[in-house]
């Protein structure tokens, strides 16, 4: 599940909050490092499971509009497709996902008026419209749909931020990822795939024997940069003229010594590749400025390294 950009980020998170706090022990950091990962697929668990919930707002309409004074031709005869969508069902009779479900402790029930909100936005889309007004149901069409809702209903939602938040502070920036995974779980539902509960590692999805461990990719990552980091933060402030090491942005340092601790551990990743996933990185963590600070420092400190040992890659483009 987890692929090496978002192992990078966590290691990231973990590394910056020790070192400003300052008394992190490594076994705590590896700690947190453990819980990072698992929370995302806890999130992807999480959204998932608003399958069913929002399914029964929407038969709690219907049966509210029936049970009306004096209900219109439209509400004693409504559209049930979307209530009485496939998906939901599934999901509700899988053992395997309502049991792992359950033992999280996961629930949508206090967030009713969060789930009423969403199926008033999915019912205004036109994606919805054409699914009702389509012939016919199946499981690959509500699957679809809710493709559809997962992609336009949840990546910008104040509401479900502010949810998250207080269910887990390691669900920031969580949620996209998260998402994704939810949307290929219905793809491979759409196709008569049974629901599975995903490995948490890349490495353990592909099982390709070529593959690096990507759980031992992060502790390793974590213990070298947590341990090199006096070193190589020395490094740093040394390298920048005119600059006192306070004065550099403290996210910039971390990615940084991380990225000089993973050319000097990972002898088969080239260096133009962790160069560039730690320039990505600092655009969504540093300031505007950091990409180009990163990217000229990290460049410039790496190839230090190659020329003083500590950085060896053995294999064509590797340097």
């Amino acid at each position: 599940m987890l692929n090496r950009r978002i192992l990078r980020i966590k290691v990231f998170k973990v590394l910056y909050s020790s070192m400003m706090s300052g008394n992190v022990p490594l076994a705590e950091a590896e700690s947190d490092l453990d819980a990072s990962c698992e929370a995302t697929r806890d999130l992807y668990l999480f959204m998932l499971g608003i399958v069913s919930p929002l399914t029964k707002i929407a038969r709690e309409r219907i049966e509210a509009a029936r049970n009306k004074f004096n209900p219109t031709d439209e509400e004693r005869n409504p559209n049930m497709k979307f209530a009485d969508n496939a998906l939901a069902a599934l999901l509700d009779s899988d053992p395997d996902f309502t049991k792992i479900f359950n033992k999280k402790k996961f629930s949508w029930e206090q967030y009713d008026l969060f789930l009423k909100k969403i199926y008033a936005s999915v019912c205004s889309r036109e994606y919805y419209r054409k699914y009702m007004s389509a012939p016919g149901s199946s499981l690959a069409e509500d699957c679809r749909l809710f493709i559809n809702i997962f992609e336009n209903e949840f990546a910008d939602s104040e509401d479900l931020e502010r949810i998250l938040e207080d269910m887990s502070i390691l669900w920031n920036d969580d949620l996209a990822y998260s998402l994704t995974f939810v949307c290929r779980t219905l793809e491979s539902l759409a196709k008569g795939g049974r629901w599975v509960l995903p490995p948490l590692y890349m490495s353990d999805m592909m099982k390709k024997p070529e593959m690096d461990d990507d759980r031992l990719f992060a502790k390793k990552l974590l213990r070298s940069a947590y341990t090199g980091y006096p070193k190589y933060s020395a490094m740093v402030s040394e390298s920048v003229s005119n600059w006192d090491k306070e004065r550099i942005v403290s996210t910039d340092m971390v990615l940084i010594v991380q990225g000089m601790a993973e050319a000097a551990v990972f002898p088969e990743i080239p260096v133009k590749v962790t160069i560039n996933e730690y320039v990505e990185i600092s655009k969504f963590y540093g300031t505007p400025k950091s990409r180009i600070f990163v990217n000229g420092l990290l460049d410039r400190l790496i190839q230090k390294m190659s020329h003083d040992g500590l950085v060896q890659k053995s294999g064509k483009g590797l340097m």
